[in-house]
């Protein structure tokens, strides 16, 4: 049966009461009614472009009760970081380069005098510059392994390097009022952030606008961003939105105008969500 609300259906099998499964799998979710794609990506912690592309969902507005969709990305399609090749820490056998081996120089071919050398830049050198004294007709000359000699690696770049902790992650509000309503996890699952209409809301934290429109039910016109692999936050009941979805935004920015939509008051009502849950703010906000 279909649900109004509740986003579409994949390309896939038809879905049926009889066959749904009882309980998802590990990484899917079932579909219940009152879910929409909107609604089941903030609880994954998602982007709900990435979950209708894992389940082949052509119209987002149109999912089935019972239907079970893959909220994870399957092992090898998660996006990589990339890295730049680096040089394998294998030592180098040094070869001797004679255009002409003798038959007495078999033992020196297969058992070099200076011994395997770790690979380093000057070592490589020392063997181009061999190879080319060897074809000149010029005795090659040896050069004695490096102590220690290690392979070189590039350090890695800043860009490179690991997102950032929970802990190192940095916040600031996103209004400037008082909190009326504090985070509870059964009641309301953040902060509510008085203030008066048109007040600017921000951004607490830079990261990608991954929704903005009025189709979750009780937030009102509301904006999502997703800040890395484990946060997201939202800001609902805003009176206008002046950013839109796919784009950048960076800490402290101005997302939207504080306002009151489907809100019984003028107020931002403001979520933190780590890997999909709802988490208190105030651990995260700085104190003021």
């Amino acid at each position: 049966m279909e649900d109004r609300t509740s986003p579409s259906r994949p390309s896939g099998a038809a879905v049926t009461p009889d066959a749904a499964p009882v309980v998802a799998r590990p990484g899917y979710y079932i579909v219940k009614r009152g879910d929409t794609l909107i609604s089941i990506a903030l609880e994954h912690g998602q982007d709900w472009r990435d979950i209708a592309n894992w389940n082949a969902i052509e119209n987002p507005n149109l999912i089935l009760v019972g239907q079970e969709l893959r909220v994870k990305p399957a092992d090898g399609t998660a996006s990589k970081p990339v890295v730049s090749a680096t040089i394998e820490s294998k030592p180098l056998e040094p070869k001797t380069t004679t255009a002409a081996p003798a038959k007495t120089d078999e033992s020196l071919r297969r058992d070099p005098k200076g011994g395997k050398v770790a690979y380093s830049d000057q070592a490589l050198a020392a063997a181009v510059k061999a190879d080319e004294a060897s074809r000149s007709g010029a005795k090659p000359v040896v050069v004695a392994p490096v102590a220690d000699a290690k392979p070189v690696v590039d350090a890695p770049k800043k860009d490179d390097a690991k997102p950032a902790t929970d802990d190192e992650f940095e916040w600031v509000w996103p209004a400037a009022g008082k909190v009326v309503n504090g985070f509870n996890d059964s009641s309301n699952k953040g902060l509510d952030i008085g203030g008066q209409i048109g007040d600017p809301v921000l951004a607490a934290a830079a990261g990608k606008i991954v929704y903005v429109g009025a189709g979750l039910r009780g937030y009102g016109n509301l904006v999502i961003i997703k800040h890395n692999a484990t946060f997201l936050s939202a800001y609902a009941h805003n009176q206008k939105i002046l950013v839109k979805e796919g784009q950048s935004v960076r800490k402290g920015q101005e997302i939207a105008a504080l306002g009151d939509s489907d809100a019984d008051r003028a107020k931002l009502h403001f979520e933190i969500r780590r890997q999909g849950k709802p988490v208190d703010p105030l651990k995260y906000l700085p104190k003021r």
